[in-house]
């Protein structure tokens, strides 16, 4: 199940943002933010921990390290009950809302008497906030959007949790006497940005035992039913699991049929009919006799419909059918393919661990190259100066030594401020190995002011890459508005690379974009953004998403030698002469 870690961040987090309401002192909530990501990055399980360990993470003092310390005893904290007592649970469930806030949510509930989602979507419609202060027409318009972005989501969340979840039970399943075969099915197997229930599958010939140990398992808080080849169970987490206990022999059927998309199965299940045959979730079968074709593997289903096997990730119905019988099928990225971590950061600003440690784990990847980039000074709450990213650059650079099999090349996250400009001035970013410049403030510019801004940073012959291009985080912070077709033809006129950063909450290009984006020419590079040794395994996820965007590894940039990379990063500063 996901780590101790998780639950403590999300709990420091939610201490954060009731803080902000009623503290005056802006550093207080802040940090207990900067104490929520140090544990939620920290790369020891938390729960084994005593207080003194506790206190040795990062930006935890004594009194968040106590009340880490009580939640892992007692499963509460009591300070943050007595907050959660002096807020109204419908502002609790404004604060909600991606762009909305804990103040915002706090002034329309003390000021209009607005307590509920649905109120506020009825205020806005009767104009109620006509007139309240910070409430003009453009924060109306991100609320609406936002309260829409809510409702989708419903009781959806993010893959790595889900997908963290769903092997931990896979796990313990795998273990029960009589499964032979068990794997995650649905949505969370095409790895969509968000899940909503899990579907997990078993290949067994007694499956009453193994529903009895499945409904038993310490995981499961309550049982929605239970029968003798489904099982639906809602976990201490509070997600929803179906477990379905199939035949062997009709596994591979059964994996193709509970993976979907729906979309995607009615259209090979056409291509069925048309050859006078019928596709269930039990095999691939005569139409007219009956008789079993075949059912074992998903590889022979395919097969027997002139279908090479579809990667999960592919299986929207995008296209992926006609391309299928057309022969244009993409071989798209694998894990295996990328070569490097562009966009990485270390305790220097707001990552958690030192440079040395970063490599170290790193190393154990067996990447052929890593950047380290930590923020430029425009994010003045990094305290960068130029001092500092020089003396990094020379430790750098005597740190090659320990791992000669990996090239070091030092970099920077620069910031796009409000006109499209960079931190440094040409003469100084020159000597860089690899910049990144990403959206970091001024989210509520307007369109056409985010697509001037963005596309002048990349008109910067020194940005190499444009990291998060939407600066979204899912659930919490609505993408930024800018011109796609515009800003991707001039990523493909600068020859600057768009970033799909991995991060589970960010996934930002997400996959409909990099698709429209790979229509203009764009290159990509698949990025952790990590600030901890342990989000270096994010890379899976931004793979996943390159994968659904039909990227090859032609495409991304990172998964390029050496020599290919340099010269990519080169030419864009040739373009600009």
């Amino acid at each position: 199940m996901p780590r101790a870690n998780d639950e403590v961040e999300s709990v420091l987090l939610e201490y954060a943002d009731l803080l902000s309401i009623l503290s005056e002192d802006p550093f207080k909530p802040r940090a207990y933010e900067k104490a929520a990501r140090a544990v939620g990055g920290y790369p020891a399980d938390v729960s084994t921990l005593d207080l003194r360990g506790i206190l040795a993470i990062p930006s935890v003092g004594k009194s968040i390290g106590e009340k880490i310390h009580e939640f892992l005893a007692t499963g509460s904290v009591h300070d943050l009950e007595e907050l959660r007592a002096q807020i109204p649970a419908g502002v609790r469930e404004l604060m909600a809302i991606p762009g909305l806030g804990p103040k915002k949510a706090m002034v329309l509930y003390q000021e209009v008497g607005i307590e509920s989602v649905d109120q506020l979507r009825h205020a806005i419609d009767a104009h109620q906030l006509a007139g309240l202060k910070g409430f003009g027409a453009k924060t109306e318009e991100n609320v609406l959007r936002g309260i829409e972005q809510f409702r989708q989501a419903g009781g959806r969340v993010q893959l790595g949790l889900a997908l963290d979840t769903a092997e931990a039970l896979l796990t313990e399943l795998q273990a029960i006497r009589g499964v032979r075969r068990a794997a995650y099915a649905g949505s969370l197997r095409r790895m969509q940005e968000t899940i909503g229930d899990i579907d997990l599958l078993v290949a067994g010939d007694r499956p009453g035992p193994i529903m009895d140990s499945f409904t038993s398992l310490p995981a499961v808080a309550r049982v929605l039913a239970k029968g003798e080849t489904k099982s639906s169970v809602v976990t201490t987490k509070g997600l929803q699991v179906d477990l379905r206990v199939i035949p062997i022999e009709a596994w591979g059927a059964a994996l193709i049929y509970f993976t979907g998309s729906k979309a995607h199965n009615i259209r090979i299940r056409e291509i069925a009919v048309r050859k006078k045959l019928k596709l269930n979730e039990y095999g691939l079968f005569q139409a007219k006799t009956g008789e079993l074709i075949v059912a074992e593997t998903e590889e022979a289903v395919y097969e027997h419909l002139g279908l090479p096997i579809f990667p999960p990730t592919l299986r929207e119905d995008r296209g992926e059918i006609e391309a299928a019988l057309a022969g244009d099928l993409p071989d798209v990225v694998q894990p295996k393919h990328i070569r490097g971590d562009l966009h990485t950061h270390t305790n220097l600003t707001d990552g958690l661990a030192s440079l040395e440690q970063m490599l170290e784990a790193v190393s154990q990847l067996r990447y052929a190259y890593y950047a380290v980039t930590d923020h430029a000074p425009g994010l003045a709450m990094q305290r960068m100066t130029d001092e500092k990213i020089i003396a990094q650059r020379e430790e750098l650079r005597n740190l090659q030594t320990k791992h000669p099999k990996m090239a070091l090349l030092h970099g920077s996250e620069l910031n796009i401020d409000a006109e499209g400009g960079a931190d440094w001035p040409a003469e100084f970013l020159q000597g860089f190995d690899v910049l990144v410049a990403s959206v970091h403030s001024h989210f509520n510019q307007s369109k056409d002011e985010m697509t001037r801004r963005i596309i002048r940073a990349m008109e910067n012959p020194h940005v190499h890459i444009i990291g998060h291009p939407t600066a979204r985080l899912i659930g919490k912070r609505q993408a930024v508005e800018f011109d796609l077709d515009e800003v991707f033809k001039a990523a493909a006129r600068t020859g600057t690379a768009m970033e799909v950063n991995a991060f589970p909450d960010r996934l930002d290009l997400k996959d409909e974009h990099i698709l429209w984006a790979k229509r203009h020419g764009v290159r990509f590079a698949v990025n952790t953004d990590s600030h901890a040794t342990t989000h270096l395994r994010v890379m899976r996820f931004g793979v996943a998403t390159a994968q659904r965007g039909w990227l090859t590894k032609d495409d991304v940039i990172n998964t390029w030698p050496l020599a290919k990379l340099r010269s990519f990063f080169a030419s864009k500063a040739r373009r600009s002469r």
